[in-house]
């Protein structure tokens, strides 16, 4: 009998990872995008990224974000659909977009709780102030973000390619955050 433990249980080797990568790439979407536009899909997109899910989202589909003791979870399943037995507190409804963004519509009762809000803020200067720091805006953007779980590490990969198409296609990709704010006022 062997006693040996996999090293891949969930047989996520080196293919099925770059297929993963090939499949979303070759059907992303990006146009430019101004720095004000590129900080707050990064915000949104890392926000839900950041969130449990151990399924590969598709491009146009609707998921649920759930909050249960400070962890956000991505479902496939609305509130509506749970009975009596919700997962936790609905938090919005996301969607994948074409250039590997996230949106989130916030529920009207989550958007009106002032601690999430301030939460949010909070979560928000982070990163504003991460990309204040950053040499350049591309050096801001998400690679491999280890702490995230297999498919949010995929796509944030994406996402971070995608944003620097986005950026240098709106040639503010070598453009520190401050400079390409400034070029906001001379539009």
């Amino acid at each position: 009998m062997n006693t040996r433990k996999n090293p891949n249980p969930q047989g996520k080797g080196l293919v099925p990872v770059l297929q993963g990568l090939q499949k979303h790439w070759d059907t992303l979407v990006v146009p430019p995008k101004h720095i004000d536009q590129i900080s707050i899909e990064l915000f949104t997109s890392l926000f839900v990224l950041q969130s449990e899910f151990k399924f590969a989202p598709v491009v146009g589909n609707q998921y649920w974000m759930y909050e249960k003791a400070g962890q956000f979870r991505l479902m496939l399943v609305g509130p509506g659909e749970w009975g009596a037995t919700l997962p936790g507190r609905c938090i919005g409804l996301c969607e994948l977009q074409k250039d590997r963004t996230w949106t989130l519509e916030l529920q009207p009762e989550v958007a009106a709780d002032i601690q999430f809000m301030q939460e949010i803020d909070d979560r928000r200067l982070r990163l504003e102030n991460m990309l204040e720091k950053a040499a350049s805006l591309e050096e801001a953007l998400p690679s491999c973000e280890i702490e995230l779980g297999y498919q949010g590490r995929v796509l944030a990969f994406i996402l971070g390619r995608s944003l620097r198409a986005s950026m240098q296609l709106a040639g503010i990709n070598s453009l520190s955050y401050s400079e390409a704010k400034g070029l906001l006022g001379r539009d």
